[in-house]
C-alpha cells in the first residue's frame, strides 16, 4: 500500500510538473522607434464662433455653432517602451502589457474652417476679438508645429509562437485594450489643444525570437499600435477634435521565463 501510493504521488508530482513547464511564467521588456502616421485632426467649433481680423476674412464674422474645422499633423519619429507578464501555454501565450508611446510634433497643414482654406488668412482670425493683424499666417502659425502626443497603454495580449528545429522561432499575435492618451499642440509657443482622453486601444505584432538559453530569449519585431480616435478639446478657440493615434513600431527586448 505505502509503495503504491509513492507511485501514485510521483506520478501526480511528474504530472503536475509537466504542467507547470508548460505553463511557465514570463516577462518582457522592450524598447524601440515609433512611426506615429499622419492624423487628420476633425473637428467642429462648440457654440458660435467669432473670428478676429483675417487677411481677407473681417473681423466679427460669426462661424455657427458646428461648423466643421480642422487641419493635418505630421509627427517626428519617436520612442516606445514596453513591459509584459505572461504565461506560456505552448503554441499559445496570454499576457498583460503595459506600455509608454511618444511622439513629437514636426508640423501642421492645411488648417480649414466652414470649408475655408485658412493658411494665407492672418492668425488674428482665430482670435475673437482681434481687431488688427498679427502679421503672421495661420500657415506660418502652425508650421512651428510644437508638441506632442503621448499614450499609456494597457494590453491584454495572445501570441502564437511557432517552435520548431532552429533556435530561430517566429511568432504573430495581437491585444486589444485601452490607451491614455495626452495630446499638446503648441505651434509657435501658442496652445491649440492641451487636453487628455481615454480610447480604445488595439495591436497586431509579429517578428521572431532567438533561445539564448532555456530561460531567456531575444526577440525583434514589428508590431501596428492604434487607438480608436482620440476626443479632445481645444484651448485656443472652442471646438472639438478626433485626433488620430496610429503607429507602427519597430522593437527589440527580452523575454525571460521563470
Amino acid at each position: 500500500m505505502p509503495r503504491r501510493f509513492l507511485t501514485s504521488a510521483a506520478a501526480g508530482a511528474l504530472s503536475l510538473a509537466g504542467a507547470a513547464h508548460a505553463q511557465d511564467t514570463y516577462v518582457t521588456v522592450s524598447g524601440g522607434g515609433s512611426f506615429l502616421m499622419n492624423s487628420d485632426n476633425e473637428g467642429s467649433f462648440i457654440g458660435d464662433f467669432t473670428t478676429g481680423a483675417g487677411t481677407t476674412i473681417p473681423a466679427g464674422t460669426v462661424l455657427p455653432d458646428g461648423t466643421a474645422v480642422g487641419w493635418t499633423t505630421e509627427f517626428d519619429t519617436g520612442w516606445t517602451v514596453n513591459g509584459a507578464l505572461g504565461r506560456d501555454f505552448g503554441l499559445l501565450r496570454g499576457e498583460i502589457e503595459v506600455g509608454y508611446q511618444s511622439n513629437g510634433v514636426d508640423t501642421h497643414t492645411g488648417v480649414t474652417a466652414a470649408g475655408i482654406a485658412l493658411d494665407s488668412e492672418d492668425a488674428a482670425v482665430l482670435i475673437t476679438g482681434q481687431a488688427t493683424n498679427l502679421g503672421v499666417s495661420v500657415g506660418d502659425l502652425v508650421a512651428a508645429g510644437e508638441g506632442d502626443v503621448k499614450t499609456v497603454f494597457v494590453m491584454a495580449n495572445a501570441i502564437a509562437a511557432f517552435d520548431n528545429a532552429s533556435p530561430f522561432t517566429p511568432y504573430i499575435g495581437g491585444g486589444v485594450g485601452v490607451g491614455f492618451v495626452d495630446v499638446f499642440y503648441a505651434p509657435s509657443a501658442t496652445t491649440i489643444i492641451d487636453d487628455d482622453s481615454t480610447a480604445l486601444a488595439y495591436q497586431v505584432k509579429a517578428g521572431v525570437e532567438y533561445e539564448f538559453s532555456p530561460f531567456t530569449s531575444l526577440f525583434a519585431g514589428y508590431r501596428y499600435r492604434a487607438t480608436s480616435d482620440v476626443e479632445v478639446n481645444a484651448g485656443l478657440f472652442d471646438a472639438q477634435f478626433d485626433v488620430e493615434n496610429r503607429a507602427s513600431i519597430v522593437e527589440a527586448g527580452v523575454r525571460v521565463s521563470f
